[in-house]
């Protein structure tokens, strides 16, 4: 009889054991869901900049003002009867 409630007790020790650290337990989970909240976080920064991406991509398509804004930061193109003005600092000035 105290063979059978040793034996028990082993395998109960074994099974809790197996359930909080074998494959597939408690800490295993855990570990996922923690890898899985990450990947939703990434994945909805990388669907929020996809949106931001799109409306750009829709406003240069369709409106002037955005490819002419570009046009003017990006290549530091004007318009066709503006004068531009570029101002140098001397160093003594700049501090």
């Amino acid at each position: 009889m105290r063979w059978v409630l040793g034996l028990l007790v082993v395998l109960l020790v074994y099974l809790q054991g197996t359930l909080w650290f074998g494959e597939g337990g408690l800490t295993e989970v855990r570990g996922l869901e923690r890898s899985v909240e990450t990947q939703r976080d990434e994945v909805e920064q990388l669907r929020q900049r996809n949106q931001a991406l799109e409306a750009e991509v829709e406003d240069l398509k369709t409106g002037l003002e955005a490819l002419e804004e570009r046009a003017r930061s990006e290549l530091g193109m004007i318009r066709e009867g503006e004068t531009f003005y570029q101002v140098i600092e001397h160093e003594d000035e700049q501090r």
